[in-house]
């Protein structure tokens, strides 16, 4: 028997085969459905993306503002202590703040500001005077006359 014979045999008893099934049995074993986990895929492929575009933006924007950024000022702001921090604040405030609202102003804790500040009254850098339950911070000149001694002069 030749090749051919056998594949024409091989043929008519297929056709015959899938000729006797009935057509509820000719659909294909393996569909699709678009169901609530393929949605759920989708959606998590979706906020995927667009969180990607996100961060990617971001990083851009980021890089433009810190090529926009005058180096003078960064370079001014990374070398600028704690204590000079503190100087520059209250002297932008007229010469007196109270501690409450240097400790609002930085971002440190209530007692890093009093160690600086009690250091900087060490050096007569500043003055603190007690107002009560607060503490009002002069710098050297800046004190309320009220709050000198009779001897002092008042011009110092």
């Amino acid at each position: 028997m030749s090749a051919a014979v056998r594949a024409a045999e091989t043929a008519v008893s297929f056709e015959s085969a899938v000729a006797s099934l009935e057509p509820a049995q000719l659909t294909v074993p393996l569909q699709l459905h678009w169901g609530p986990h393929l949605a759920a895929i989708g959606g998590i492929v979706v906020l995927a993306l667009l969180g990607g575009i996100l961060a990617l933006r971001n990083r851009l924007e980021e890089r433009h503002a810190l090529a926009s950024m005058p180096e003078s000022n960064a370079e001014t702001e990374e070398f600028v202590t704690d204590r000079e921090k503190v100087q520059q604040l209250v002297n932008d405030n007229g010469g007196r703040m109270k501690q409450s609202e240097i400790v609002d102003s930085v971002e440190w804790s209530k007692a890093k500001v009093s160690r600086l500040l009690a250091e900087l009254e060490e050096d007569d850098e500043v003055t603190k005077l007690r107002l009560g339950r607060e503490n009002l911070v002069c710098l050297a000149g800046h004190e309320p006359t009220a709050s000198k001694s009779p001897e002092q002069p008042q011009n110092e």
